[in-house]
């Protein structure tokens, strides 16, 4: 083991020291040891034992972990601390501008043990709510994360939705007129992406010849006419080079996923793709209505393009208004009124503002005083801004009983409550349904807010029976949040098939916390087409008069008095 390996175990171990609330004379002795021994002229393996204690900056607990080192090639006590600390955390440290006692604070004040984790508080702004966090150092930690996570191999498909756009764009000028087409997963709208797919109609020596003169495009493996490249060092983008006459049934053999593919070829399509003049065509021919990409996954699609009853698919258009949004009250950027007012000019004709329940300190949730009084400026903005219209909503925690986080005397003056686990997400599957299960039960749960509390890329989420939760939302006449967020995206679209089967209602929520959020409400869009939902589905596809009367109604039914 050489000075480096050593001086980096020392600092590793300090800042560990320091994250868990160590003594600081202790930490400070071993980063003083680090410094020390990364400016040695020698190598400690090659100094006699008796003097490495002689060293300066080098007392007799760290020169019995520098013998420990040399001789065991590990360090005993680093390793105690590395068992202790969330893998995440170690993450976390990598982060630019975040010193062990910021980590500190972070991890045990919001419970965050991932990148991932920390990326979302910050664009909810709970850093802002932390001692010696400014807005500043939020934005910078924001910036870090994101600079850090652009090295994965992995993305959101938020994260490359405008690369995709602009590649293709280059794509086509750079071989017109050869037809260009995104294809594969992105095309399908998967929430992951691994990599961005092309058909082009050439031959692969052009492509090999034009493409590699792109700024950022690095080649890399062939297999036959497809060529893999490295775009910026990061993400991995696939050329599939055809002839012109083969451009629809390559796209078309290359955007359905295999089940899907071999699915439709079980069903005698196969015959039908060779050169066939559009995927319009191919549909026809095997007598099925066109089946629209995003629904290509080996469901059932194919069965109701036979029977022509596939959905008519919900589009951004079908939103009328924004259900599930954060304001200053709580944990958002932006006034309510400046929220209400946005929503308003972006043509929606409602705003359910649902902030923060009382026991989410960490996002500045609402006492009960504060809520009589948001109720107040509520009933004033209404006046000023009609017709357009605020709902009065929160989000309540599903407290560790499965209660919610007010009393029924306060949760009967919201129009409606968003029930979603903020808190304590460990937990096992029978003790994360005993809790969903009691809040779905509660009369005054509207909406089942983000049903897993994954996010995605960072954090699976505590383990939920899906059909179990989806049966008692049917029975309680409880709406299931697709959470838009493209971090979240929470129902996954996998199982909305199975709860429009049960007829439960689904809502597309940004979870806006600033008015930029709004725009959210696309990815939920396009998580919810894959799973067949159409605007009759969709909660946040009521006017506002239908939605007010919808929650009357429920109102009535479960015997609430507001």
């Amino acid at each position: 083991m050489d000075n480096n390996s050593i001086a980096d175990n020392f600092s590793l171990l300090s800042k560990l020291m320091d994250i868990h609330g160590e003594n600081s004379f202790k930490a400070k002795s071993f980063a003083s040891a680090a410094f020390t021994i990364d400016k040695l002229p020698v190598q400690l393996k090659d100094t006699p034992r008796d003097e490495i204690f002689r060293i300066k900056g080098i007392g007799e607990s760290t020169g019995k972990s520098i013998l420990e080192m040399l001789d065991n090639q590990s360090f005993s006590l680093l390793n105690n601390y590395l068992t202790i600390t969330p893998p995440g955390i170690l993450e976390i440290m990598k982060i630019k501008g975040l010193g062990p006692k910021k980590i500190a604070t972070i991890w045990k004040e919001l419970e965050i043990e991932s990148m991932g984790e920390l990326l979302y508080a910050c664009n909810e702004n709970r850093l802002l709510l932390l001692k010696g966090f400014g807005e500043k150092t939020q934005e910078n930690v924001r910036q870090n994360i994101e600079f850090y996570l652009s090295n994965r191999n992995r993305f959101l498909f938020a994260e490359v939705e405008t690369i995709a756009a602009d590649l293709q764009k280059q794509l086509q000028e750079l071989l017109a007129p050869a037809p260009v087409a995104l294809t594969g997963a992105f095309r399908r709208q998967e929430t992951i992406i691994d990599e961005l797919e092309f058909v082009i109609a050439t031959t692969p020596d052009t492509l090999r010849e034009h493409v590699a003169a792109l700024p950022g495009f690095t080649p890399g493996d062939a297999n036959g006419p497809d060529l893999v490249w490295k775009y910026n060092d990061k993400l991995n983008v696939v050329t599939h080079a055809c002839a012109t006459d083969d451009f629809y049934s390559t796209l078309f053999n290359t955007t359905g996923a295999p089940a899907f593919i071999d699915k439709f070829n079980a069903a005698g399509g196969a015959s039908h793709v060779h050169k066939a003049p559009s995927e319009e065509a191919i549909f026809s021919s095997a007598g099925m209505a066109c089946i629209p990409p995003c629904l290509r996954e080996g469901q059932n699609e194919i069965e109701l393009a036979r029977a022509q009853q596939l959905p008519t698919l919900i589009t951004r258009a079908d939103i009328k208004g924004i259900i599930h949004s954060h304001s200053q009250w709580s944990d958002g950027l932006d006034s309510l009124e400046e929220m209400a007012t946005a929503a308003a000019s972006q043509g929606f004709e409602y705003l359910v503002i649902s902030d923060h329940s009382r026991s989410a300190f960490y996002a500045n949730g609402l006492s009960i005083e504060r809520v009589i009084a948001q109720h107040e400026q509520i009933d004033e903005l209404n006046k000023k801004l009609a017709p357009f219209r605020i709902f009065k909503s929160i989000e309540a925690d599903i407290l560790n009983d499965g209660t919610l986080d007010y009393p029924d005397e306060i949760l009967a003056r919201f129009d409606l409550v968003i029930a979603s686990v903020h808190s304590n997400l460990k937990m096992t599957e029978e003790k994360a349904m005993a809790r969903i299960l009691k809040a779905i039960e509660n009369p005054y749960t509207t909406i089942l807010g983000h049903m897993t509390g994954r996010l995605l890329l960072s954090r699976n989420g505590y383990p939920v029976n899906h059909k179990a939760a989806i049966d008692a939302c049917a029975a309680n006449n409880v709406v299931i949040e697709l959470n838009a967020h493209p971090r979240r995206l929470d129902i996954d679209w996998t199982w909305l098939p199975y709860a429009l089967e049960k007829n439960v209602r689904i809502s597309i929520d940004p979870d806006a916390h600033s008015i930029r959020g709004f725009h959210d409400v696309h990815y939920g869009t396009l998580a919810a087409q894959k799973g067949g939902v159409t605007k009759v589905n969709n909660l946040s596809s009521f006017g506002v008069d239908m939605l007010n009367d919808f929650l009357q109604e429920r109102k009535k039914q479960k015997n609430i008095l507001s």
